[in-house]
């Protein structure tokens, strides 16, 4: 199928460095990090982990808001597919500073000595340079969440934090902000509406500008890869070599990342960005406003999408298990058909989903707590900031007075798959909150559910434990009264 007999623009298009730059021959494996400094030599944005971890890659793309107005989302470059900066400006290391005087930012990295070997340096500023341009002052935990996905071994981060501070007021006053309806012009005028297919039968990168479009290409290429924002599949290409031939990103079908948040459910298109679904999960219950917070970093929420967590079938994706203790169900489509599934239903084995030939994920919905509803999700991770979790449990209890009447309860890191405790969930129908001795019975369940394995994040034995002790946190606040079970409670309790 080449591009011109689809109808669809052969080239991709974005703006850098000031002009419109069209590149109509790539290999849909390329990554922008090897583009940057292979192809066009803009060696400041480094290479450090190849995995999304340590920022050193990170540069910032700008697209045009819903208001019209250009964004700025710090993404990293090592994960991020040439093709996904289709339609977006390019910001990079090198384009900050003009006629020889520093950014603001910069200036406060040079003020505030900031900076030691500098490897990291690049990677940092372009962080803050995103975190510069949000609409309000930083305070320090929302500094300290811009740069969570930014290492640096030698300088410390306190006088990174007070650059951020010193600078990031809420005030952009840049040439960027005062050439912002330029600007935003100039991505409007890249936004033609039409699919993007580049390549042909053999090797192809394509962008679907709407829903038919993509259900009939994964229909007659159902063995292309499809790509939210690659988070997960960057790896494959950079860790494990994988020469992916066709790639479907998703980044542009209209509508695959609305957000319906209505009055039973919220309804999550399967391309809504980790960042955007942030405060609508968060405001279904607050454990998931603060399991967003440490998912990842934010160059991981600005590029991984709800519908990508899902669809790799991680057995330690973050999100199946809150939203199985939801009790969420996923929509999938394959051509015109549609049809819809419990979430714990999607996961069969490890790596293997209940998605036929040609079938996508296309959207989650999650039902609203009720009145007698109560919900928790804790996750157990090494490093408390971006990192994988070494168990993660979700739990909805449905209350009856002091007793409970039903629960859901999942886990992800204690299978192949995130999974539902169902002995457990029998064992809790009918526990008093009010009889802590008799919970040693549901505990015990968990054993009947569950039998982790030990890898490099963790043991059985640890996982096993963890898992209890978290059910048991669960019950305890839900229960009140006893003891704090939050490190804020403690401090707050001293």
């Amino acid at each position: 199928m080449a591009a011109n007999e689809a109808g669809a623009r052969d080239s991709l298009t974005f703006r850098f460095r000031g002009k419109t730059v069209t590149l109509g021959h790539f290999a849909p494996r390329t990554t922008l990090l090897d583009w940057l400094r292979e192809d066009i030599g803009a060696k400041g944005t480094k290479e450090g982990c190849g995995e999304g971890d340590c920022g050193a890659c990170t540069i910032v793309l700008s697209r045009r808001g819903a208001d019209g107005a250009p964004t700025y989302e710090p993404v990293n470059a090592c994960i991020l597919l040439l093709g996904q900066v289709d339609g977006a400006e390019l910001l990079t290391i090198e384009d900050l500073a003009e006629g020889g005087r520093l950014h603001p930012v910069q200036q406060a990295m040079v003020d505030f000595h900031a900076s030691q070997c500098g490897f990291c340096t690049p990677g940092i500023v372009m962080s803050l340079f995103a975190l510069y341009h949000q609409r309000e002052p930083a305070s320090y935990g929302g500094a300290c969440d811009a740069l969570a996905g930014n290492l640096c071994r030698c300088t410390g981060y306190r006088p990174i934090l007070d650059a951020a501070l010193a600078s990031c007021d809420g005030k952009p006053a840049d040439r960027f902000a005062a050439a912002s309806d330029a600007r935003s012009a100039a991505l409007a005028a890249l936004d033609d509406g039409r699919d993007l297919l580049v390549g042909d039968d053999d090797a192809f990168f394509a962008a679907p500008a709407g829903e038919a479009s993509l259900a009939a290409l994964y229909a007659r290429f159902p063995g292309a890869t499809l790509i939210g924002g690659a988070t997960d599949v960057g790896l494959w290409i950079t860790k494990r070599m994988i020469d992916l031939k066709q790639i479907i990103w998703l980044g542009r079908v209209a509508g695959l990342d609305a957000i319906g948040d209505g009055a039973e459910a919220l309804t999550i298109g399967a391309r809504a960005k980790l960042h955007d679904a942030m405060p609508f999960l968060g405001a279904l219950h607050p454990d998931l406003g603060e399991l967003m917070r440490r998912f990842g970093s934010r160059q991981v929420r600005e590029s991984g999408t709800v519908g990508g967590n899902l669809a790799n079938a991680s057995p330690i994706g973050d999100l199946a298990p809150a939203l199985i203790a939801l009790g969420a169900k996923l929509e999938l489509r394959r051509g015109a058909q549609s049809r819809h599934l419990a979430l714990e239903d999607f996961f069969i084995a490890y790596g293997k989903q209940d998605r036929g030939e040609g079938e996508y994920v296309r959207a989650v919905a999650a039902p609203r707590l009720r009145a007698n509803e109560a919900f928790r999700a804790f996750k157990v991770s090494k490093r408390f900031d971006e990192d994988i979790s070494a168990v993660m449990g979700a739990f909805r209890f449905t209350l009856d007075r002091r007793r409970i009447a039903a629960a859901r309860v999942a886990y992800g890191g204690m299978a192949a798959t995130p999974k539902r405790g169902r002995e457990t969930e029998a064992a809790l129908a009918g526990l008093s909150l009010d009889a802590p001795a008799s919970w040693a019975k549901v505990l015990a369940a968990l054993a009947e559910d569950f039998a982790p394995i030990t890898d490099m994040r963790a043991s059985a034995a640890y996982r096993s434990e963890v898992a209890a002790n978290l059910l048991k946190k669960a019950l305890i606040e839900i229960a009140g009264a006893g003891a704090p079970t939050r490190i804020g409670e403690l401090v707050g309790a001293t």
